[in-house]
């Protein structure tokens, strides 16, 4: 494994977006999940 040396802030502001990314990625899941169960609502 190859090792980098990053700023502390950057290296903060990496893991704030991975973790945004994987809570999208969770509640997508859950939608779909919900519309296959027929569990939504037409709007506009």
């Amino acid at each position: 494994m190859e090792t980098v040396t990053i700023p502390k802030e950057e290296y903060e502001r990496l893991k704030k977006l991975e973790q945004l990314d994987f809570d999208l990625i969770r509640q997508f899941a859950s939608s779909l999940e919900d519309l296959k169960q027929g569990r939504f609502k037409r709007l506009a």
